[in-house]
C-alpha cells in the first residue's frame, strides 16, 4: 500500500473506526495516562498538540482537567463536526486543523508546541513518510508522548484500532522497513521501536510503560 492510499483510508473513513465511532467510546484510561504525563511535566497553559485527534476525546479529557491551550490535527474532516457536537466547550477554545501529519507539521515553527502526542496514530505512517518523525521532534519544545502498538503485546489483545489482530502482510518488508499488519485488510499498522525512532533524533526517553497492546513512551526533545 502506498502512502497516499494510507491517508485516503483515514480521510474517508466512516462507520467502524470513524470519528463518530471514537466519540461514542469517549475518554478512557489512555486519556488519563496522557493527562497525568502532561501534568507531571508541564503547566496547564502549555501548548499541546494531538496528532490524529479524531473527534477530540483525549483532548476533551485534558480540557476538563484544566489544560487550556489545546490543538488537534486530523485528516478526516468529519472529526471536527463530531467534535463540535460532542465537545462544544473544547471546540470553543481549541485550535483544529484538517490535514495530514506529513503536510501540516513541516509548516509549524520550531518549538511551536510544548508537547506533541499521538495515540495509535503514528503507527499508521507509511515508511516512505518516516521523515516526518524528525519534524514532530522539531516542533515539540519540551516533550513527545507516543502511545502506539509496537507489536510485542499479547496476541489475544485487541489491535491498534480495537479488533483482534489480523494476518501479517504476506510479503516480507525490506530490512529497513517496519513489520506491517493490516486492520480489516485495508489499514496498515507498522510496528516500530519508538525508543529508537526518537532516540536516534536526539530525544531522551523519560518513561516507557506497557499498556496492553500499546506502549506509552515519554521523550524529552533536544
Amino acid at each position: 500500500m502506498y502512502s497516499d492510499d494510507v491517508r485516503d483510508e483515514w480521510a474517508d473513513r466512516s462507520g467502524e473506526y470513524s470519528p463518530a465511532y471514537y466519540a461514542y467510546r469517549g475518554p478512557d484510561e489512555t486519556s488519563e495516562s496522557v493527562r497525568a504525563v502532561l501534568a507531571e511535566h508541564l503547566p496547564s497553559d502549555a501548548a499541546v498538540m494531538e496528532l490524529g485527534c479524531g473527534p477530540g476525546r483525549h483532548l476533551a479529557h485534558l480540557h476538563e482537567a484544566g489544560f487550556s491551550n489545546l490543538s488537534g490535527l486530523d485528516v478526516n474532516d468529519e472529526s471536527f463536526d463530531v467534535l463540535a457536537e460532542e465537545y462544544p466547550q473544547l471546540d470553543e477554545v481549541g485550535e483544529f486543523t484538517c490535514d495530514t501529519i506529513e503536510s501540516a507539521v513541516p509548516g509549524f515553527a520550531d518549538d511551536r508546541f510544548d508537547a506533541v502526542y499521538s495515540v495509535e496514530t503514528l503507527q499508521h505512517i507509511h515508511p516512505d513518510e518516516a521523515w516526518v518523525f524528525a519534524e514532530i521532534a522539531r516542533v515539540a519544545g519540551e516533550i513527545v508522548v507516543t502511545v502506539e502498538n509496537e507489536g510485542d503485546g499479547d496476541p489475544s489483545d485487541e489491535n491498534a484500532s480495537g479488533d483482534s489482530t489480523t494476518e501479517e502482510d504476506a510479503d516480507d518488508p525490506p530490512d529497513d522497513d517496519p513489520e506491517v499488519n493490516y486492520v480489516r485488510e485495508d489499514i496498515p499498522l507498522y510496528y516500530r521501536d519508538w525508543a529508537s525512532v526518537f532516540g536516534d533524533l536526539g530525544c531522551e526517553q523519560l518513561r516507557a510503560e506497557s499498556r496492553g497492546r500499546d506502549t506509552m513512551r515519554v521523550f524529552r526533545t533536544p
